[in-house]
């Protein structure tokens, strides 16, 4: 059987920094409560004008370049996001015009956090197929247009970024091993952005009442995250014939820093095991597992041969796991 694998790997980050300090300036708040509920000390934030696919496009060409592949080498874009420059056209084929990748076939995949592992799935079964030789998939999110920046509870979570991976058939037994997906949409309130769709369209009155904006119930969605997350990566190592104690890093969706400590807790390994970039980048959705991944791997932490494991859940709910070898 071929074995699907990354042959490598980016990520951008905008230049602009949000700290907690700068928070407690903008909402009732303070650099002690946002740590302690959840971790994270700054966000990045897009320019003005700068746009999702502007990030993707840039994590893109480092992860070619990375590869050693060139754009017109590439035969399909997977955009993992919840924030498109637009309802349509697609924002792949918004990157695929900003890289040349003319040879491209583009789409982009909406799983919330999720997002990215759904979209490494996607691209592996078109590889599998024989539909396609060499997929970009990018998680790419501009989260800072979607804040709702007078809200305390979530102002404070979310920054923007993008990672993206080249995905090919590899050699050995390096490679994708398994990868799980799970929804179930009778949450799907819990976690929502909820006017903008054809459910309640753009008006004044959703403006007025702040509908274009992300809403969170945030206990629930926590309790559901740490098992949901769980369950799939047990499940994806149990498919894979990995056993926890063979795996080097845990990539997991960078959400809250305690939802992290519970899935360490639950998986019975050490936090130590988990690759967290947290506190530096915020939640980040569909880009914040290929963001951390790339910061592994130039970073020296995973090398050929290491077992990993990556773990998301996000609205919908969705969510998945994928355990695999890393080899290049």
């Amino acid at each position: 059987m071929k074995r699907i694998s990354i042959a490598g790997t980016g990520m951008y980050l905008p230049e602009k920094i949000l700290t907690n300090a700068d928070l407690e300036e903008m909402v009732d708040t303070s650099d002690e409560w946002i740590m302690t509920r959840t971790g994270i000390s700054e966000r990045h934030i897009a320019a003005e004008g700068e746009t999702t696919s502007n990030l993707g496009s840039k994590a893109a060409l480092r992860a070619l370049e990375d590869a050693g592949v060139a754009a017109d080498e590439v035969d399909m874009i997977l955009c993992a996001t919840v924030t498109p420059d637009m309802m349509m056209p697609n924002t792949a084929c918004f990157i695929q015009d900003q890289i040349g990748a003319k040879n491209a076939f583009c789409f982009d995949i909406e799983a919330a956090c999720s997002g990215f592992l759904y979209a490494l799935e996607t691209a592996k079964n078109y590889i599998l197929a024989g539909t396609a030789k060499t997929v970009l998939v990018i998680g790419a999110e501009k989260l800072s247009s979607f804040t709702d920046w007078e809200d305390r509870a979530t102002c404070v979570l979310f920054g923007d970024g993008a990672g993206a991976v080249v995905l090919r058939e590899g050699e050995g037994d390096a490679g994708i091993k398994s990868i799980v997906m799970g929804s179930d949409g009778s949450l799907a309130d819990l976690l929502k952005i909820p006017a903008g769709g054809s459910k309640a369209p753009s008006s004044a009155e959703t403006v007025e009442a702040r509908q274009h904006f992300i809403n969170m119930a945030g206990r629930e969605v926590f309790k559901h995250a740490v098992r949901c997350m769980c369950d799939a990566g047990k499940t994806a190592l149990a498919n894979a014939g990995i056993r926890i104690e063979e795996v080097k890093c845990i990539i997991p969706h960078q959400a809250n820093m305690r939802i992290i400590q519970a899935i360490g807790d639950r998986l019975e390994v050490d936090i130590d095991k988990f690759y967290v970039n947290l506190s530096r980048v915020g939640n980040i959705s569909g880009a914040s597992i290929p963001v951390a991944l790339d910061e592994a791997v130039k970073g020296g932490i995973i090398e050929n041969g290491d077992k990993l494991l990556f773990v998301a859940f996000g609205g919908g709910f969705t969510w998945g796991a994928a355990a695999m070898e890393w080899g290049k």
